[in-house]
């Protein structure tokens, strides 16, 4: 019984981690498992500093962002830059999302400038929430094509979040710069990973397996 103690109270260790403001999951964060929540608030990339010497692929036509939010509401900015230092030149890369309900969001077909296929850089994420706005950053090498890999086990939306396209004057105005865009709205939903929460479709995600670690942790600790 003891390792499944171990694993259960490691389980809440980390859901308390995240539970305060967000984590950024897919691309992974600079931060990695060191995060540190109070250094979120500093931009441009929260506690993680812009380094391009690890870099994860992004497929510029369509790929996966996922975060999970610990408030019950947030607005949300998907932005990237090509600038080394994650300094400026932020392109939008996705409608602002309005999220309610605590838990894992993902949106699966995120795209970027075709003419950044072979050049690295930065998957910026901004969250507006009641504690103000918070930044995370994940290092990417953006590659031609869609991911075709995602899942559901990478790639889902919790059962309670619910999620909306709505402006946010505070978040647009984080875009800026020589060659900045913006996103004419969503591609549309890889059929390997999960729905789009925007689209209507809510498999049961890390909120259903949150509630049954808290529920098996209490039994056993």
């Amino acid at each position: 019984m003891a390792p499944l103690r171990s694993v259960i109270a490691a389980s809440l260790l980390f859901l308390s981690a995240v539970s305060g403001h967000f984590e950024l999951v897919t691309p992974p964060s600079l931060e990695g498992d060191s995060m540190n929540e109070s250094k979120e608030g500093t931009a441009p990339c929260g506690g993680g500093t812009p380094d391009l010497a690890k870099t994860t692929d992004f497929h510029v036509g369509g790929d996966a962002v996922a975060v999970i939010l610990g408030h019950p509401q947030s607005y949300w900015l998907i932005r990237a830059t090509l600038d080394t230092k994650a300094a400026g030149n932020w392109t939008q890369l996705f409608p602002i999302v309005k999220q309610s309900g605590r838990g894992n969001l993902c949106e699966p077909d995120v795209t970027a400038p075709k003419e950044w296929v072979g050049k690295k850089g930065f998957i910026g994420l901004a969250s507006k929430a009641t504690d103000g706005v918070l930044y995370q950053c994940a290092a990417v090498n953006f590659v031609s094509g869609a991911n075709t890999a995602l899942n559901t086990a990478t790639c889902n939306n919790g059962s309670s979040v619910s999620a909306s396209f709505e402006d946010d004057a505070d978040l647009k105005a984080l875009i800026g710069g020589s060659g900045s865009t913006t996103s004419p709205g969503p591609a549309a939903s890889s059929p390997n990973a999960a729905p789009s929460v925007l689209g209507g479709g809510l498999p049961i995600g890390s909120v259903a397996a949150t509630a049954f670690f808290l529920l098996v942790g209490a039994a056993l600790l």
